[in-house]
């Protein structure tokens, strides 16, 4: 969310001027803010849905209705995308195989994307570490990549928090990656943190919960609903691949969903006077050029009306 300031002078006849040059001319400030969410829109089978208008959608603010300010296809808004690998003991023998699907997640994402966008890498096991900042320049962060070294401790939370931060100063579309075998064990910040850092900033978050194999022995299912509810509270998606095709598959999801992003804005009728800041947001859709029925909207569930 951000906030605007408009500045309002009055207007003077030119044989009124003179007389006022003496005087000083008042300013009035009045701050606005405009809420942005991003949002995606799925078929019945969870196919993209494109070509949608302003009219398809509405917007309601702790449930009062809105007025849609601004309406974009927001591809052509840059991506600032922060990939947070898990490089925790559990995932030694998982990261040549992490590493070369984020490969080609990157070329695809700087090959067919806006000359914009850009990327940077953390990793994080006990403790959080910034391989990369922002950067357009791929061989940088695959040189970064070939020297993970794995460590014990997972500290997930943490890495959310400083990646979403990190976001938060960056223009443009703003998204988190996270590919992780399992749950939070070392992080110093809690969910709670995790989840309203990535609201402020405005990131979407997409879980890649790496599966080794197919059974259920061993899963962490409370690192798995963490995962969950974190994509879906700020309009993203969580994937459970196996290594291999499966991985390379979430990757190439996660980037249609990019590439058909729509962007809302709007200026909330009244502006948050309460002790609690968050504002419930819910996008619906209204089947007025296209039929509503079956179709599954992917957006952030809130914002914090005290963020900037």
């Amino acid at each position: 969310m951000k906030r605007r300031t408009w500045l309002a002078a009055p207007f003077l006849l030119a044989q009124e001027a003179p007389c006022l040059l003496a005087q000083e001319l008042p300013t009035i400030r009045v701050n606005v803010k405009l809420v942005r969410v991003q949002v995606t829109v799925k078929s019945a089978q969870g196919e993209p849905v494109g070509g949608l208008k302003r009219e398809d959608f509405a917007v309601e603010d702790k449930g009062v209705p809105q007025e849609i300010a601004i309406f974009e296809r927001s591809t052509a808004q840059p991506l600032s995308v922060s990939l947070l690998i898990d490089t925790s003991l559990s995932t030694a023998t998982n990261l040549e195989y992490q590493s070369r699907a984020i490969q080609g997640f990157l070329r695809a994402l700087f090959r067919e994307g806006n000359p914009g966008d850009r990327a940077s890498l953390y990793s994080f096991q006990d403790e959080v570490r910034m391989e990369t900042g922002f950067t357009r320049t791929l061989d940088r962060i695959l040189k970064a990549l070939s020297k993970l070294k794995p460590d014990s401790g997972t500290s997930l939370y943490d890495a959310l928090w400083f990646a979403a931060h990190d976001l938060e100063r960056r223009d443009g579309r703003r998204v988190l990656v996270v590919v992780t075998d399992g749950g939070d064990t070392t992080s110093r910040k809690k969910y709670r943190d995790a989840i309203e850092a990535a609201q402020r900033a405005d990131a979407v978050i997409y879980s890649i919960l790496v599966v080794p194999i197919a059974a259920d022995v061993g899963r962490n299912i409370g690192g798995e609903n963490a995962l969950a509810t974190l994509a879906a509270n700020t309009g993203g998606r969580i994937f459970q691949p196996t290594l291999g095709k499966q991985l390379d598959a979430a990757f190439a999801a996660i980037l249609s969903d990019l590439r058909t992003q729509y962007l809302l804005g709007y200026y909330p009728r009244q502006l948050p006077t309460d002790a609690k800041p968050f504002h419930p947001v819910r996008i619906r859709m209204t089947g007025a050029t296209v039929p509503a029925e079956g179709l599954q909207v992917l957006a952030r569930n809130g914002y914090y009306g005290d963020s900037d």
